[in-house]
């Protein structure tokens, strides 16, 4: 048995019905690769029990203390069972990318059962209309309560689940943990080390909060010095910043790697600056299209920070911070917007973490449960999130994956899209996963704040590609435009060699910028071509779906010049005719 520590208490305290305190994520898996070339549902058990036989923590539930005088405690579940948390669904026909994201976003939006284990797992069929997927691909969506994983955290978990090849070997019994259970404590046991515990905590707040004064003041005194930046409360308020609700909707889009590296190494920033950059002009096009950009101010974000490499590791599940950051949404030019993304990510990291703010979630877990449960049914139902000065639209997350592929049950992973948490007064999530040469930038939203996904989808796409298009065009004075164009033109015979097969990897060779460069390099008057782009929303990234879209009309015209042109366009054309048909190859 072992007690909350304070940051996952206080995951477990601001859990409300339409703000449920968990975290997801969604992988996509190739079962081609799977011994016999299909995986079934027993296989899918057998991996996840024999890889949670390793971590206990996954087995454990929550034991709250009577009248919420303590903070509960963790205790190995003896009727621990798999298969309640491991469930089988499949989409209905025709089983494309919008009905995926629908049927993730209503699995998302359900609370997990606070009486067992802390998470769920969903194995999705019948993903047989989603362009650039092999056949019989399947879905695996897990769930699982903040108190148990941080962002870290959950990437270790998505490692713990998977093996490192299709086909592993089988593992000695002497690597095996026993399946240890723990004793329930009874009612007085609790009550007595609540009483011991209200004793410590007390001395424990008292110096905390004598810490955090002090704390206050050298950064009061050191922003008034100059020495460190002060931190911009000024954000306007928008439609993102309503009240949330407890319906979801989730999208999501994949690029390439190299794509966001080119743009870093043009303008010499960070991957993450790149990403910030994409989102902030995805909600400034946004915003305008709906006529409610804020006329003065940039909309901010507020980022979450990995506490274990600044503080050291603990044996808390959560060690994570929060700063804000200006995403520079009053800025029009992409490059522009950039640069100053740039200096706004390194100030914000440079106040936030001299700032005792950053650690202002531990408030809710650093007082009695009842308390703190109390106060945030308070928050929400009175809304009182609407009063505080700091007004950031949205959460974004950078969660970094391992650039090798992983498998689960023999079947390799194609995709990965993660999943954050909404809370009130912020219904905008963001989360940046990298995995493989690829990057997913996925969004999850309250479904009344952001009703149409699939427009804001497009505008993720539009904005990643005129960043890129401003990021390369920026090196001609430099002579390196044209260097950079030779290298893309010599990338494309092999990204439609490997189309006929896999229709994603068009998407690894920076299929965005191949398929905005016919648009472009037409006149310009053919820049209202993106509006037909937005046609075909429901597909399932962008590369994927404007590289099957977009590009068939350039093959086209130039079929008269390339005879080859026509025998790729009708190579690509073909496993998507078959796709449909195909049946789906997991059984239970």
């Amino acid at each position: 048995m072992k007690q909350l520590g304070i940051l996952d208490s206080a995951f477990i305290n601001l859990e409300q019905t339409n703000t449920p305190q968990h975290v997801g994520g969604l992988g996509i898996y190739d079962p081609s690769t799977a011994p016999g070339g299909f995986v079934r549902f027993k296989d899918v058990i057998s991996s996840f029990q024999r890889r949670l036989n390793k971590q206990p923590m996954f087995r454990t539930r929550l034991i709250e203390v009577p009248g919420g005088l303590d903070r509960p405690y963790w205790v190995k579940d003896a009727n621990f069972d798999v298969e309640f948390h491991l469930r089988h669904i499949a989409l209905p026909e025709p089983g494309d990318w919008r009905q995926l994201c629908i049927q993730v976003a209503r699995l998302h939006a359900r609370p997990l059962d606070m009486g067992r284990p802390l998470w769920e797992a969903y194995i999705i069929e019948g993903l047989d209309n989603i362009p650039g997927l092999p056949s019989g691909c399947f879905a695996i969506y897990t769930k699982m309560h903040h108190s148990l994983v941080d962002g870290a955290g959950g990437s270790s978990f998505m490692a713990l689940i998977h093996d490192l090849v299709a086909n592993p070997g089988p593992e000695a019994e002497d690597d095996e943990e026993p399946m240890l259970v723990d004793v329930e404590p009874s009612m007085s046991e609790l009550l007595s080390k609540a009483s011991f515990n209200s004793v410590k905590n007390t001395f424990q707040v008292m110096r905390g909060t004598v810490k955090t004064a002090v704390d206050l003041g050298r950064y009061a005194l050191d922003v008034a010095r100059n020495e460190i930046p002060a931190p911009d409360l000024s954000a306007p308020k928008t439609v993102l910043n309503q009240p949330v609700g407890p319906h979801r909707v989730f999208d999501a889009a994949e690029f390439p790697l190299e794509g966001f590296k080119a743009i870093k190494n043009a303008a010499g920033v960070t991957v993450n600056d790149v990403a910030l950059t994409v989102i902030g002009g995805a909600m400034r096009k946004y915003l305008e299209a709906r006529g409610e950009l804020p006329a003065e101010g940039s909309l901010a974000a507020a980022i979450p920070l990995n506490m274990r490499t600044r503080r050291g590791i603990t044996d808390d599940n959560n060690q994570v911070g929060s700063v804000f950051c200006s995403l520079n949404t009053d800025i029009a030019d992409p490059m522009e917007r950039l640069l100053a993304v740039n200096q706004s990510s390194k100030d914000a990291k440079t106040s936030g973490e001299a700032s005792p703010l950053v650690d202002a979630l531990k408030i809710a877990g650093a007082v009695s449960p009842v308390v703190a449960k109390t106060a945030a049914g308070i928050w929400a139902r009175n809304e009182l999130s609407s009063y505080i000065p700091a007004n950031t639209s949205t959460v974004v997350s950078n969660v970094a994956g391992p650039d090798f592929p992983l498998y689960c049950a023999g079947a390799r992973m194609v995709d990965y899209f993660g999943l954050g948490l909404l809370t009130p007064g912020m219904g905008l999530f963001h989360l940046v996963f990298s995995y493989s040469g690829k990057i997913t930038l996925s969004v999850l939203a309250d479904r009344n704040i952001l009703p149409d996904p699939e427009m804001y989808h497009q505008y993720l796409v539009d904005a990643y590609e005129s960043l890129f298009e401003a990021a390369t065009a920026g090196k001609s004075k430099d002579g390196k435009a044209e260097d950079s164009k030779r290298k893309r033109s010599a990338t494309k015979p092999p990204a439609k060699k490997k189309a006929a097969a896999r229709k994603k990897a068009p998407a690894k060779e920076k299929a965005p910028v191949n398929k905005k460069a016919p648009v472009k390099k037409k006149a310009p008057a053919k820049k209202k071509a993106p509006a037909k782009k937005k046609a075909p929303a429901v597909k399932k990234a962008p590369a994927k779906k404007k590289a099957a879209s977009s590009k068939a009309p350039a093959k086209k015209k130039a079929a008269a010049k390339k005879a080859p042109a026509k025998k790729a366009t009708a190579r690509k054309k073909s496993p998507a005719k078959a796709r449909p048909k195909a049946r789906p190859k997991l059984a239970s």
